[in-house]
């Protein structure tokens, strides 16, 4: 059975370090939460502001990372509870970006809907990190309306 717990960012991302395919572990978050799987963690979900500024409207949420160890439903009962905890915390639309080689299977279960390519291969401007954060590949956004009035 599969159990929802609140987690520090520092513990979330020893799990992301540990764990995690591509990226690295993240600076800041609102919150994160874990997957527990028989008294072990199986998951994390570290969840923040949108990176994308034009998208960072006090209403919106992203996964920005998450990561497992190959648990069965553990990808989509994380998507489900962070989905959760973010309406109840007031927020209308949760988002995330999947690399364009994943299924969104996962997503897909937990009743997000994909919403296209976004962005580029790789950041540009002045912004850009001095070394690659991910992969130079596109990507597909996710997305879930939490908002009670059903527009985003």
């Amino acid at each position: 059975m599969l159990t929802v717990k609140p987690m520090s960012l520092a513990d979330a991302n020893r799990f992301v370090a540990e764990h995690h395919r591509h990226h690295k572990p993240v600076r800041g978050h609102k919150f994160s939460l874990g997957c527990m799987a028989n008294d072990r963690l199986a998951g994390v979900a570290i969840v923040g502001r949108p990176v994308s500024r034009y998208l960072d409207d006090g209403l919106t949420l992203e996964v920005n990372r998450l990561c497992t160890d190959g648990t069965k439903n553990a990808c989509s009962f994380l998507y489900g509870a962070a989905a959760r905890a973010a309406k109840v915390l007031g927020y209308h639309r949760i988002i995330t970006y999947i690399l364009d080689t994943e299924s969104g299977v996962s997503l897909r279960a937990s009743g997000w809907r994909c919403a296209g390519l976004a962005g580029g291969r790789e950041w540009i401007g002045r912004r850009r990190p001095p070394e690659p954060l991910y992969p130079a590949q596109m990507k597909y956004r996710y997305e879930k309306n939490l908002s009670p009035k059903g527009d985003l």
